[in-house]
């Protein structure tokens, strides 16, 4: 199931104008590409409150800025084999923002970057490579007809 999308504060403020207008909530919805009960709750919520952001959530704040997300992101893509603590040491050191390692896994993760073990290739041994370079001096010169057969 794809992620909901939100609306930005330009596009609630275009919604409200267009149902202050006349626009059906419908015709609004198809026009910014939301469900219609996207609209209709942005109105109840502009009849309440007379704002269209959105209101306070509950639950716990969030640790980390968006800035520190980026961070934690670019780390992990320049270091590919860093570990969760060292990338949580690295941010600490940086921007004095103490967080934990399970903290660093889920922003990770929610960046779509997940855990991996680097693939282990077979143990050639000297025989191997011996036939390997063989088979290469055999077919140096081979033509883009010759290798066209072998891609059928």
């Amino acid at each position: 199931m794809p992620p909901r999308r939100k609306l930005s504060d330009l596009d609630r403020g275009r919604a409200i104008g267009w149902l202050q207008d006349g626009v059906a909530a419908r015709q609004v919805a198809q026009r910014l590409a939301v469900a219609p009960s996207v609209i209709i709750r942005l109105k109840q919520r502009f009849h309440a409150t007379g704002r269209v952001q959105e209101r306070q959530r509950s639950g716990r704040p969030r640790v980390t800025t968006q800035r520190e997300d980026r961070f934690i992101q670019r780390q992990a893509m320049q270091q590919r084999m860093a570990t969760a603590n060292n990338t949580r040491q690295r941010l600490q050191a940086t921007t004095n923002t103490v967080v934990s390692g399970q903290t660093i896994r889920n922003r990770l993760h929610n960046f779509g970057l997940r855990a991996r073990r680097p693939v282990r290739g077979t143990t050639l041994t000297a025989n191997h490579r011996a036939a390997r370079r063989a088979w290469c001096t055999q077919h140096v010169r081979w033509q883009r007809q010759q290798w066209a057969v072998v891609y059928r």
